[in-house]
């Protein structure tokens, strides 16, 4: 009987281990399918987050009109101010830059309850919740009932669900700002108003030789925000043909794209973008 029990015991040891990991894994898995369908910007559910607002009430955020991602003019067109910080997994350490989402707030008698858009812009270094929206002061009034837009942002800190969406910047197609502070040796690349997920999370450069492509692309290193950047012991030949790829894998090419004269601080538009 002692052994009996003993080899009971050890049993049901075994039993609870593998039910362990098998909820853990279970867990895993639905949490890489939630991403999964968060990289496909389309059809993901409602969930629960916290919202805050910063800046000016009726700002774009950042008094500077920029953000933790890199973008410029926040205010301005496709931004119009509807920009948020996001929390870590929200920002993914810049990955998520550029990610557009519904939302709308909940539980507040101010709240219209009509779902707004916005997009990933800056960080938030402070979380509140799982998932923190802490958003321009224009965002976070757009959920009010109409006159009530201070009386919202009064409550501070309020209930909001929020669900992923496709980015839609009509007229626009995708943008390379070459940093300040580039130089022959540091190339430093800002990608904007990408289509679709919204986000670049990989770019390759091609550099040319005589004027005409190498053939050869070389990664290039993420360094902040929604910006990569080439260090190199010898000066870069342009023009440079750029490769990025979205977060759901997409892939597109920007040939010769950065003229062989370009310049720091300057943007180039290309002919491509996410359909």
């Amino acid at each position: 009987m002692a052994r009996f029990s003993a080899n009971a015991v050890a049993l049901a040891a075994l039993v609870a281990v593998l039910l362990t990991y098998g909820c853990c894994a279970q867990q895993q898995q639905q949490q890489l399918n939630y991403t999964s369908r968060l990289a496909k910007a389309s059809g993901s559910p409602w969930l629960a987050a916290k919202a805050t607002w910063y800046g000016a009430p009726t700002g774009a955020g950042p008094d500077d009109n920029g953000g933790a991602c890199g973008y410029k003019h926040v205010n301005q067109y496709p931004f119009m101010s509807m920009g948020s910080c996001g929390n870590e997994p929200l920002f993914k350490d810049g990955m998520g830059c550029g990610a557009c989402y519904r939302i709308r707030c909940v539980n507040n008698r101010a709240c219209s309850g009509k779902p707004e858009t916005v997009m990933i812009t800056d960080m938030n270094y402070y979380p509140v919740a799982k998932y923190h929206f802490d958003l321009s002061g224009t965002a976070f009034g757009a959920m009010a009932k109409p006159g009530q837009n201070d009386k919202l942002r009064h409550a501070g800190i309020i209930d909001i669900q929020f669900r992923r969406v496709r980015c839609k910047h009509q007229g626009l197609m995708v943008t390379f700002h070459v940093q300040r502070g580039s130089n022959p040796n540091y190339l430093a690349v800002l990608v904007e108003y990408a289509n679709r997920d919204g986000t670049v999370v990989w770019m390759e450069l091609m550099q040319s030789k005589n004027g005409r492509p190498t053939g050869y692309w070389e990664p290039m290193t993420h360094s902040w925000g929604a910006i990569f950047r080439k260090d190199t012991n010898r000066p870069l030949q342009g023009p440079f043909s750029l490769r990025i790829r979205s977060e759901s894998g997409k892939t597109l090419v920007a040939n010769q794209v950065i003229p062989a004269n370009w310049k720091p601080d300057t943007a180039y538009r290309s002919n491509v973008q996410f359909r």
